[in-house]
């Protein structure tokens, strides 16, 4: 059974990479990666590093080729341009008769009114039109999405937010991996949703489990969106980055990221690292 996992460059799918090296035969895996030089240390541990650029559909079609499993990870850029990569790399694995598709989505992704959705949304819809089976995996937030503030707080900054009451399910990529590569290796989990999503916390929760791991008080600055834009400038955001920080904040306070789920567990077959041990292992990796 030949398994395929696209972006397998980038940190989630290098990380889904390594831990599949790990479980499953090499001559199993292949990876799509956009520029195969980046995946040398791949191709002489013997994954099969094939050239697929989800803005060439041709490409796609060589690289997919012969390949029964395949999990596709959500691809970065604007809402116009995922949506067409999607599109492109789930067309191509219909030509390529896949027998089953997994996918890195969004939380609530069906539902969802977050800024990010539309494309998650359009891509589960595109996988479903091929009549493939396949699984949505739907993250809700990394953890490490929050790497700037967590320095921030550790040169003795406050914890910004305008996401007010709004509870976020932080998990560890390593676990938002672990899971992918369960799902694309494992058995019995065509045409499934999974919502992944760690125990839901408010930034004064969160902040509380980063005072203690880093052994001081981190005060909670809940402020409106306005006064969050001009503070994230003056700290340097540069100003194209600012619609998108305002827009999780917002989506955090509209509860979309809000989703309370034991999917993660049932997938890993084991609890999530807890939040204060995940923040540890985070920091200390920032040392």
């Amino acid at each position: 059974m030949k398994m395929l996992v696209t972006g397998a460059t980038g940190k989630l799918g290098a990380k889904v990479v390594e831990i599949l090296l790990k479980t499953v035969p090499t001559d199993q895996l292949a990876v799509s990666v956009r520029n195969p030089e980046k995946a040398g240390h791949l191709r002489d541990r013997g994954v099969d590093v094939r050239q697929g650029d989800f803005d060439l559909p041709e490409s796609l079609d060589a690289a997919f080729a012969g390949v029964e499993r395949i999990l596709i990870i959500s691809a970065d850029g604007d809402t116009e341009t995922r949506i067409r990569q999607h599109t492109n790399a789930v067309e191509a694995a219909a030509r390529a008769q896949a027998g089953f598709i997994a996918y890195t989505s969004l939380a609530n992704a069906a539902d969802s009114k977050l800024f990010l959705a539309p494309p998650h949304q359009a891509t589960e819809q595109a996988i479903l039109k091929t009549g493939i089976p396949y699984s949505f995996l739907r993250n809700n937030w990394y953890l490490e999405n929050e790497i700037s503030g967590i320095q921030g707080a550790q040169a003795g900054a406050p914890w910004v937010t305008s996401a007010g009451a709004g509870k976020v399910g932080w998990a560890l990529q390593q676990e938002y991996a672990e899971a992918a590569a369960a799902v694309l290796s494992g058995s019995g989990h065509e045409n499934t949703v999974y919502e992944l999503s760690g125990p839901l916390l408010t930034q004064e929760q969160f902040a509380a489990e980063l005072s203690a791991v880093l052994g001081k008080d981190i005060p909670v600055r809940q402020v409106d969106d306005g006064a969050y834009a001009d503070i994230m400038k003056s700290a340097g955001v540069p100003e194209f980055l600012l619609p998108f920080l305002l827009g999780i904040q917002t989506g955090i306070r509209e509860g979309q990221l809000e989703v309370d789920s034991s999917d993660f567990e049932k997938l890993l077959g084991r609890p999530l690292t807890p939040i204060r041990d995940a923040l540890r292992q985070l920091v200390q990796g920032l040392s």
